[in-house]
Order: structure tokens, then sequence, then C-alpha cells
């Protein structure tokens, strides 16, 4: 039974650095599970960390296909960290193919990995991953607690989605879609249509409220955005 999280960078790397209380979170989460018939994939953003990279990266004249390849380096950066603090029941190298990812899954109870290639985001990662997988189930962690019809950080009256269907989440995606490394959106195009091909039920809930995540994993109602 696999659940698929798609881990957003901020959480595990913020201003301060690496973000111990919150991994301290998900290795309990997930540790707590595994013995419960769970199998976890993880894949990792690059938050700060990805947007330092891919900015130094322009600074220097480099183009768009170098900075997301500098921030893809930070995502496994990141998915290093998140293995080393889970421990025994995570496969101990971060994986890079799909194809391994699916081999190792049937040993191994967690898998973890960052992004793969130029032009993909960890959204998309995940999703495929998820495919590959045949899981349950998508979970998507970040700073924000759900989906909204606009920025609320910006706009105190955005409206919140208790759920939505998969075209009604494409139709928000094209609008912040803007394909650059290091950009914040509330989950790629690709990502959302490759969720909606597959028919995978997906969550978004803040990584800061593990009661949420919880509820996430196994299916039950929670504060966030269910899309299925």
């Amino acid at each position: 039974m696999h659940v698929v999280i798609s881990l957003g960078g901020s959480l595990v790397y913020d201003e301060n650095g690496l973000n111990k209380e919150f991994l301290a979170t998900i290795k309990k989460v997930i540790t707590e599970r595994v013995g419960r018939g769970y199998q976890f994939g993880i894949v990792t953003g690059g938050g700060k960390k990805a947007r330092d990279y891919a900015s130094e990266v322009r600074k220097n004249g480099g183009n768009e296909f170098e900075a997301d390849s500098a921030a893809i380096k930070a995502t496994k950066e990141n998915a290093k960290e998140v293995i080393k603090i889970i421990g025994k029941p995570a496969y101990q190298k971060v994986i890079t193919d799909f194809d391994d990812a699916v081999k190792i899954s049937k040993k191994a109870k967690v898998i973890v990995m960052g992004g793969t290639i130029p032009g993909i985001t960890t959204d998309t990662d995940a999703a495929l991953l998820a495919e590959a997988l045949h899981a349950i189930r998508l979970i998507n962690l970040s700073n924000v607690d759900a989906i909204y019809d606009s920025d609320p950080m910006q706009n105190p009256n955005a409206k919140k989605f208790n759920t939505l269907s998969y075209d009604g989440l494409i139709t928000l995606a094209v609008e912040g879609d803007r394909r650059r490394a290091g950009t914040n959106f509330i989950f790629d195009i690709l990502a959302c249509k490759l969720i909606a091909r597959s028919r995978i039920e997906t969550h978004f809930v803040s990584g800061q409220n593990p009661l949420d995540i919880n509820a996430a994993i196994e299916g039950k109602q929670h504060g966030g955005t269910v899309v299925k």
C-alpha cells in the first residue's frame, strides 16, 4: 500500500537552514505507519536552496536548462538529508530513476527521490512516481495549508477549496505555472494532468500540521484540499 509524498523543499531547508523539527515529525509519521502496511515514496523539492542555486547560475549568464540542473542538485541534497533523518526504514541512497524506484520499492519500505531532468518539476516527479508505484494517494506537503484561488499570503480574501476536481486543479495550475526553476506555484500543469489521467487521489496539506498529514496519508478528512 504505497503513498507518495511530494515534500516541499522549503519544509526541508528553510531560511534558517535544515528544518530538523519538521523532519523529525515526518520521521515519526512514516515510521509509525511502516509497521501497519504502508510504504512510502518521497520526492523532495529544492526550496530556498534551489532558488539560490538557480539564481547564481542566471547571475553568471547561465540559461534556464542550466538553472534547472542546479536546482535539481539542491533537491538531491535535500533528499539525502531526508534519508539520513528517516534512517533504517529508508533505502539509503537517493533514487534517480523510476524503474529503479519500482524495483527497490519491492524490498524497501521508504524510497526517496529528488528531481530528475531539467524542465520537469518535483511535482511532476512525484506524480510519475505515484503512477509507477500504483500509489493509493499522493500527498503534497508545503508551507500552504490548502489550495486557494489566489495567494493567501497576499490576498486575505483568497478562497480556500476543501475539494477540487481534476479539471478544476488544472485550470488553477494553468494560471500559475511559469516553468522556471525556483518559482512557487500550486502544482505544475504537467503534474496535474498526470494525476488526472490516472485518477490519483491527491491531498494538499500544510507540512506544519501533523494531524492533517496523518489524516491525508490515511485518506481521512482534514483541513486541506482533496483533489479527486
